[in-house]
């Protein structure tokens, strides 16, 4: 019980976060974008500028825009801003703070008739979010230019999903303008959304584990965040519970800071020696969990 609990608090803050940051109900009343003063300002998590009920940017696309744009200059801001999360939280974000993560979460959810821990060629697909973040995020912005030296956020325009569910979709439904000259771009873009919502019902978060470059950055701060998990190898037995609970299949007793670990928690729930902590916790803390436990 007090796992589901856990669970279903988690749910609760990646509901909360998307009410409040999606919650401009005049964008989607009248199928139109917000560009008030909060526009400039990024979130840690997803947040597509084009959704019409958002209500703040979106740290991979304002990465974009300032790196596409014309005698663009260094994004200090951006740059600066997904360090520092990063630095504070690595995943966390992604555990938590994500709209898109949570409708992962809730369609794998469903009963389906065949659950995966992992796909094939699992090895090469989790390197793929660092092929989009550095090929489609960084190098084609900068460097796949017009005449006049403009770029285009490649990511958001051919890739993102959570754009085209959170922001296509609701923007195409209540503008028929947009309904009209939708083409060939949109149509692929609802395809590969389509596919993605059908491997989350038997893989759990595909995007997140092959997609997401803003995963790949905060992955790759999980271990060196202030906020990490660490195991107390004098009650972990290595029965390998934590790795048969974790969604992602972690080897948490060996890597309790993936750069795959989203956080969740459910690790720490599962562990029946209660040996996996974080850092929030006093060292003497998790044995503690443990002794209880026994």
């Amino acid at each position: 019980m007090a796992k589901k609990y856990k669970n279903a608090r988690r749910h609760f803050v990646q509901a909360l976060y998307v009410a409040l940051t999606n919650g401009y109900a005049a964008g989607f009343a009248g199928g139109r974008i917000y560009t008030g003063p909060l526009k400039a300002y990024c979130v840690p998590g997803l947040n597509c500028y084009s959704c019409p009920g958002a209500l703040f940017a979106c740290p991979v696309g304002a990465l974009q825009a300032a790196l596409s744009g014309r005698g663009a200059s260094f994004p200090f801001y951006v740059t600066g801003f997904l360090l520092a999360f990063g630095a504070l939280m690595g995943r966390l974000i992604c555990g938590f703070l994500c709209p898109f993560g949570l409708v992962q979460d809730l369609l794998y959810k469903i009963p389906f008739f065949k659950k995966y821990t992992r796909l094939k060629g699992e090895r090469v697909l989790n390197k793929l979010r660092y092929v989009i973040l550095i090929v489609f995020v960084l190098l084609l912005p900068m460097l796949a230019v017009d005449v006049v030296g403009q770029g285009l956020p490649w990511f958001c325009k051919y890739i993102c999903p959570s754009g085209t569910l959170f922001g296509g979709i609701p923007l195409l439904g209540a503008n028929d303008v947009l309904r009209d000259v939708a083409g060939a771009l949109f149509a692929w873009k609802l395809a590969l959304l389509i596919l993605l919502l059908l491997l989350s019902l038997m893989v759990y978060r595909p995007f997140c584990r092959y997609v997401c470059p803003l995963g790949a950055i905060y992955g790759l701060c999980n271990p060196i965040a202030l906020y990490r998990y660490r195991v107390d190898q004098s009650a972990c037995t290595g029965c390998k519970t934590c790795q048969r609970a974790c969604p992602m299949h972690i080897p948490v007793y060996r890597t309790p800071n993936s750069t795959a670990c989203i956080r969740c928690g459910i690790c720490k729930n599962a562990c029946p020696r209660g040996a996996i902590g974080s850092t929030l916790q006093r060292k003497g803390q998790v044995c503690a969990q443990g002794d209880a436990i026994k």
